[in-house]
Parts: C-alpha cells; structure tokens; sequence
C-alpha cells in the first residue's frame, strides 16, 4: 500500500512539470506574435502615407506566411508572421528583424544579442525580443544588463586585437575585404579579414580590422600589425580574390608567401564579361579547370576555355589568363588540401551568414558598434569550423616538401 502511495504522488509531479513546460511555451509564443505584430504596425505606419489617386493605402497586411515551428530552449513553438503588400509597385518589402524568413532555432545569448543589435532592435526592446525566443530566463536581460554585455565585448575584442602571436604559426590564409549592407558612418569602410590554419589543421580567425575598400595601406597596416605581435613568419600561401591592395601589402610584409587566386571570385568575374547565353557552358569548362585531376589536364583546359571565347569575348579571355600561375598554384601542394585552399569559401560561408543578419538596419550603425558584434558572431562562428583534411601533410607543408598534382615527389619516384 505504501508503495503505491509512493507511484501515485510520481505521476501527478511529471505531469506538472510537462504542464507548466506548454504553459511556458505558449506564453512565449503569445509574446512573439504580439512583437511581430507590433512591428508590422511600425511598418504600415511609416508607410502610410503611400497612397493611391483615391486616396487608397498601398502598403497594407495580406495575411500571413505559412505557420512554422522555431526550435527553442523551452521547445517548439508555432508561429505565423504577417504578411505585407505593397500595391504601389515601389518594392516596398516587410522583413521583421525579431524573425527573419531563415531562422529556424534559437541561438544562445552570446549569438542572439549581437545578431538583434545588428538587425536594428533598440536595447529598451531587447528585453521582450529575447523573452519570445529565449523563454521565462531572458526578461532578466535589462537594458542595463545589454549595455553592460555590449561593454563588455568591446574589451573582449581590444584584448583579441592586441594578443600575442609569438607561439603561433600559420600554414595557410584566407583573406577577403567583407561589405556589409547595414548603414554604417562610412559608405565605403569595409572589414578585412584573416582566416589560418595552424600547424594542426585548425582554423581561427587571425586578423579583423577595419579600412577604407580594400587598400594597400589598410592591408599593410593590418599585416604590421600581426607581425609586431610575434607573427614574424608568413603563411606558406594565402588564398584571395582579384584585390590588388593585399597582393601588394602581402609582398612587402610576407614576400616569401606564394599566391592562390580564388576560384569562385575568378569564375564570377569572368561569367560577368560574356552574355547570359554562354555562361552555363563557360562555367561548365572553367569547373573542368579547377576541378582537374593534375596540372597537364589543367593547363589542356585552360587553354581550351582561352581558344574558345578569345575571338568573340576577348575580355573575358584576358580576365582569365592573366592570372593563370595565380590560379593553378594549389597544384603544388597536397591534394588533401585542395578543396580548402582553392577558394576562400571559409570566409565566404562564414560571413554569408553575418551578411544575412546585417541586410537591413533601422538606423545608421557606428563604426565601434558594427565592428564589435560582427566579431562576437565571427567568434561564436569559430566554435564550428571544420578542420582541415590531411592535416598530418601540414609539417610537410612547412617543411618545403614538394608536392607534384598533390603527391609528394619522393612517393611519385618510388
């Protein structure tokens, strides 16, 4: 009899908890349909004015948007955000920056904040924005406590910036000049980024700065700057696109690092400079390029693409072969690594994502502001890289081994 007393007080305890579980996330889901809600009323009010020659409004609701499922601490929750028309033909768009159309879960506090400052939400509204996403925990983050965060990064980001590289050696960068649609104070500033990878095989993001385009000086400076910090020597090879400000800054800094040329800022650049009619096939033979077995077959493709649009597209042809050693220079180096360093895609898929959440602001962006949380989300970004393929040849690498169509010389002769 006790016994049972004992499994009847059990059952009623798990069904509490399950309980109070749905009533948790049905408040959440209430509190962020009520912000989408306000926020879409923000929106029709600045457009109000739009009308027609009948005095009609424009820009007005239209439902809403097929019902999705946000994955959250708490659970899944259901939501439905609204739908806006613009009648007027003006493109006039409705994005909500609380529920962008590609999240599909929550992140933690450390992602969410900045990506939110990003997207324009005040710090007096944070509160509310992270109580529907994050649940009953997040009312706790006053503006107070935001301001306090956002300070805290700042420091977090001087200490990065100013960390010793003595220890460290790098076997390959990345580098890209990174536009960014949010307002910033200036038009033109960009941010320069430097990803490597380590004796290990291990990428980190190694240099973050911010300069005007992408300019030699800005370039230079940024590389000085990693140098005076213990990085005296260069990466076996940097990887970039067309830009001719850090191909200048990485001769003077690090003239013993050898080149790779991007394949995917290569292809687009030359895709740009023949008609929409031949473009498929010309992607199609500079794929077989890149994408070759060993140099000979390369080199055959190559002159190939180069015989083929010369007479009718010349500057398309030109647009290729002038970068022609520049592009085919991972051939000297393991063929394990050839899908990591014949593009700089790890920058390019990092910041495709950061370059979501920053497409539109609601008020211009200071230069500290941007450049603080775009490194808190780099950083968070971190933590998932993949490691390199056929990490074990990186000493090799360092070494100066040869390596011919990705084998090492001394296997081809035996």
């Amino acid at each position: 009899m006790e016994e049972d007393r004992v499994i009847a007080l059990e059952k009623p305890e798990a069904e509490t908890k399950d309980l109070l579980t749905a009533v948790l996330r049905e408040g959440a889901r209430k509190m962020l349909a009520q912000a989408i809600e306000e926020e879409v009323e923000a929106f029709l009010v600045q457009h109000l004015d739009i009308r027609d020659n009948s005095g009609r409004r424009q820009v007005i609701r239209n439902g809403h948007l097929p019902e999705r499922e946000i994955q959250t601490g708490i659970g899944a929750i259901s939501v439905k955000a609204p739908r806006v028309r613009d009648r007027s033909g003006s493109g006039i768009r409705f994005t909500s920056a609380i529920l962008p159309r590609y999240l599909r879960r929550t992140r933690s506090i450390e992602e969410l904040i900045p990506w939110l400052y990003l997207k324009g939400i005040s710090t007096g509204d944070f509160s509310e924005a992270l109580a529907a996403l994050l649940g009953p925990d997040a009312p706790g983050l006053s503006p107070t406590t935001i301001v306090r965060l956002k300070e805290t990064w700042k420091g977090e980001l001087e200490a990065w910036q100013k960390r010793a590289l003595s220890a460290k050696r790098y076997v390959y960068f990345w580098v890209d000049g990174v536009y960014f649609q949010a307002r910033l104070e200036q038009a033109n500033q960009c941010f320069l980024v430097i990803m490597g990878a380590d004796e290990a095989g291990n990428k980190e993001l190694i240099g973050f700065w911010d300069g005007y385009r992408e300019s030699e000086q800005s370039w230079t400076e940024l590389l000085l700057d990693l140098k005076s910090r213990g990085l005296a020597i260069g990466p076996k090879l940097a990887v970039g696109d067309g830009a001719l400000g850090f191909w200048k800054a990485l001769i003077k800094v690090y003239g013993e690092t050898r080149r790779q040329r991007c394949w995917v800022h290569k292809t687009a650049n030359v895709l740009n400079k023949l008609p929409k009619s031949v473009q498929k096939q010309a992607k199609q033979r500079l794929h077989e390029i890149w994408m070759a077995p060993g140099r000979e077959e390369a080199e055959k493709a190559f002159d190939l693409f180069l015989d083929t649009y010369r007479a009718k597209y010349p500057k398309a042809e030109d647009c290729l072969a002038k970068d022609r050693d520049a592009l085919l220079t991972f051939f000297d180096f393991p063929a394990e690594h050839w899908t990591h360093i014949r593009t700089t895609n790890p920058i390019e898929s990092t910041f495709a994502t950061v370059r979501l959440r920053t497409d539109k602001t609601r008020g211009c962006l200071s230069r500290e502001t941007a450049f603080t949380m775009v490194f808190k989300l780099c950083m968070s970004a971190q933590n998932h890289w993949r490691r390199l393929n056929g990490s074990n040849w990186l000493a090799d690498v360092i070494e100066e081994v040869k390596f011919e169509d990705g084998v090492m010389r001394e296997r081809i002769a035996a």
